[in-house]
């Protein structure tokens, strides 16, 4: 097995782990020598905040920024990620739909619907007693062959 290397860390660099008032302090320093033309873009990639957070941080360092920017970025910001919910959920419905599975908070899977249009099938309940009845039966399984491997030696 290779050895990890030293230094190396599974972490995000430090100043994106910087909770508000370090980040303020370490942003003063990077103001100071910023020289770019989009400053919220660069604040925001440079620390890991979201756009409100970026704009809210800037304007308390007295970073003058203009107030139809900020409502059109966070505007298009808002729209991007009611966008993104509503693919994740067309693609949760479209997999159900491809699956074939319907579900809701009281039956984990619907087999059908009686005349009267009422839900019937498996039920949360049953469907955990069925996974762990599985757990149980795949270590049984597991035990049989440990038993069949000593039984050959």
């Amino acid at each position: 097995m290779a050895r990890k290397k030293k230094g190396k860390s599974d972490q995000p660099p430090q100043r994106k782990r910087l909770k508000r008032a370090q980040r303020l302090q370490s942003a003063k320093a990077w103001l100071n020598i910023y020289q770019g033309q989009k400053i919220v873009k660069d604040y925001r990639q440079r620390y890991g905040v979201d756009w409100q957070t970026a704009f809210t941080e800037l304007e308390m360092l007295e970073v003058p920024i203009d107030p139809e920017y900020k409502r059109y970025v966070l505007q298009s910001a808002e729209a991007q990620l009611a966008a993104k919910r509503r693919k994740k959920t067309e693609q949760e419905a479209r997999l159900q739909e491809e699956l074939g599975l319907d579900q809701d908070e009281h039956f984990a899977f619907i087999i059908g619907y009686t005349s009267g249009g009422a839900p019937y099938g498996l039920t949360w309940e049953e469907w955990e007693l069925i996974k762990e009845s599985e757990e149980i039966e795949l270590l049984y399984d597991d035990d049989e062959l440990d038993d069949e491997v000593q039984e050959g030696e």
